[in-house]
């Protein structure tokens, strides 16, 4: 039997990228995935290359509206949501002194609005089904290193971290399992734009990582069906590195 048999996941930022990864290691473990991107039309050619257990969703995680009628087509089309993974999120690199007001609320409207109203809609669906469920959010590695390019982005990362921490205390008591993957330096759009805006960003990160790389999507594959499978049970509130060993170099 495949590890996630019979379960339905929602992925969030989908389309592309880490989303992507994430969706194609649940189908190979047998899972239903609803591939939700603001990206419409990309995330319905990602599902279609994906097969007939995976559908697209639109969903845009600074509106409500729209997080609510996403998690209502999922629960549609499968009967039930078992594992959510907020994955979507603005990236941004400027010095602390030029950043705008409304690119700071930007990106915790993204970064932390949307991972926490996006938490709240499915959970209650996981509550009223009568608990249990994965939950997984996509951190940063900048939540825990400083870096003079990306104050905000780090801040709103430390602030996905404290919400996994936090709601994994709130809904252990309903067998709802809250974890978070931060990752490294990995090679996707928003690091090959970070790449182009951060001078020396790329020989600096192979410089420090022992494994000498940047990491790819399929990295996060076995770490994303661990934290959904019952292996995870009596796990919860973790912030688990996957960079490479970026974050334990000197």
């Amino acid at each position: 039997m495949k590890r996630l048999d019979g379960k339905a996941a929602l992925i969030t930022g989908a389309a592309r990228g880490i989303g992507r990864a994430f969706a194609e290691a649940y189908l190979r473990e047998g899972a239903r995935v609803a591939i939700a991107d603001i990206d419409i039309a990309r995330a319905r050619e990602t599902a279609d290359e994906l097969g007939e257990r995976a559908i697209a969703v639109e969903m845009d995680v600074t509106k409500q509206a729209s997080i609510d009628a996403a998690v209502a087509e999922t629960v549609d089309a499968f009967g039930r949501i078992d594992i959510l993974i907020n994955n979507a999120a603005l990236f941004t690199a400027a010095p602390i002194v030029e950043i705008a007001r409304e690119d700071y609320q930007r990106v915790f409207d993204i970064n932390v609005g949307g991972t926490l109203f996006t938490l709240q809609a499915v959970a209650r669906h996981m509550i009223e089904r009568g608990g249990g469920g994965k939950i997984i959010n996509n951190g940063s590695m900048l939540s825990i290193f400083g870096a003079p390019w990306s104050p905000v982005y780090g801040a709103s990362k430390g602030g996905v971290v404290q919400l996994t921490r936090g709601l994994a205390t709130a809904w252990a008591a309903d067998n709802i399992q809250v974890n978070c993957i931060l990752p490294g330096w990995i090679d996707t759009d928003l690091t090959q734009r970070a790449r182009r805006e951060v001078a020396e960003l790329h020989e600096n990160v192979l410089k420090r990582t022992p494994a000498g790389r940047w990491g790819k999507p399929d990295d996060f594959a076995g770490v994303a069906v661990f934290f959904a499978s019952a292996a995870s049970d009596f796990l919860t509130g973790t912030a688990l590195p996957v960079d490479g060993g970026y974050s334990i170099a000197i």
